[in-house]
C-alpha cells in the first residue's frame, strides 16, 4: 500500500512520527507530508499560505525514519490531502492516516477537526483514510503514550487496506500505557471539549478550549473513551439527504 500521512498538529508533532513509523513497520511505502505549522481546527479546509494560492513545500527530516520522503507544506491538511491525491508527493495514495492528533475528536465535532477533515478528503478523491487522536485532554504538561495510540492503529491497517476505496475510519485512544481492543461506537451528540466563545473590549472575539460538564450518550465513542475505551468510528463523506423534501 502507498500511504500519506499527515496530521493537523504540524510537521514537528510526535504523533505523526509515531504513526509513520507504524505504516513503515508494517510494510508500507509511506511520505509524509503535513503542515509547517499547526492547523487545529481547519476542518477540511483547503487554505495554503500564500496569497497567490501557491503553496511552499520544504524537505524536513524526521525521527527514526531516515528513509521515508518528509514534507513540511505551508497549507492546511485538506489541502495537503487533496494535492496528494493528484500526485503533489509522488505516486497518489492508496491510504491517508491523520494523527495522531493531541486530543481527543469524538461526537459531531468531528466536523471541525483538521484531522478528521484531511481523511475524509482523502476520501472523496479515491483513498481510504482513517484519522487517529489520543485522548490527551487539556493539560499540556500529562506524559502522551503516542506508543499506546500507534499500536491500536496499526492493528486496524489491514481491516483499513481491505475497505472499499472511500471508507473512512475515526480511531480514538485513551492516555494509557496500555488499552483493549477498540470498540465500535457512533458519534455523540458533542465532543469532550467545546469552544467557549469571550468578547473583549478591544473589537476582538477570543475563544477558550473548555471541557464539557454534560454525561455523553451511553455507548458513543465520548462516553465509551471516557470510560477507558479505544473508539473505532466509520465515517460518511458529503452526501445528499434522500429523507429531506424540498
Amino acid at each position: 500500500m502507498r500511504v500519506l500521512i499527515t496530521n493537523d498538529d504540524g510537521i514537528d508533532s510526535p504523533g505523526l512520527a509515531a504513526l509513520a513509523r507504524a505504516a513503515v513497520r508494517h510494510g508500507w511505502t509511506a511520505v509524509v507530508a503535513a503542515p509547517a505549522a499547526e492547523a487545529s481546527g481547519t476542518s477540511a479546509g483547503l487554505t495554503a499560505a500564500q496569497d497567490d494560492r501557491r503553496i511552499e513545500v520544504a524537505r524536513r527530516d524526521l525521527p527514526d525514519l531516515p528513509d521515508v520522503p518528509c514534507f513540511a507544506v505551508a497549507a492546511h491538511p485538506g489541502l495537503i490531502a487533496l494535492v496528494a491525491s493528484q500526485g503533489a508527493f509522488g505516486d497518489p495514495p492508496e491510504v491517508v492516516l491523520s494523527g495522531i492528533n493531541r486530543g481527543a475528536n469524538v461526537g459531531r465535532a468531528v466536523l471541525h477537526s483538521g484531522t478528521v477533515g484531511a481523511a475524509l478528503t482523502a476520501s472523496i478523491n479515491g483513498a481510504r483514510a482513517m484519522a487517529v487522536s489520543l485522548d490527551v485532554g487539556l493539560d499540556p504538561d500529562v506524559e502522551h503514550h503516542w506508543a499506546t495510540a500507534a499500536a491500536v492503529a496499526s492493528g486496524l491497517f489491514d481491516r483499513l487496506a481491505a475497505l472499499p476505496p472511500g471508507s473512512v475510519l475515526n480511531l480514538n485512544v485513551p492516555n494509557r500505557p496500555e488499552v483493549g481492543p477498540p470498540r465500535r461506537a457512533g458519534l455523540a451528540d458533542f465532543g469532550a471539549v467545546r469552544s467557549k466563545l469571550h468578547d473583549t473590549d478591544d473589537g476582538t472575539i477570543s475563544l477558550a478550549a473548555v471541557s464539557v460538564d454534560e454525561e455523553p450518550r451511553p455507548g458513543s465513542d465520548a462516553a465509551l473513551l471516557a470510560e477507558g475505551h479505544p473508539t473505532l468510528t466509520p465515517l460518511r463523506s458529503v452526501s445528499e439527504d434522500p429523507d429531506v423534501e424540498v
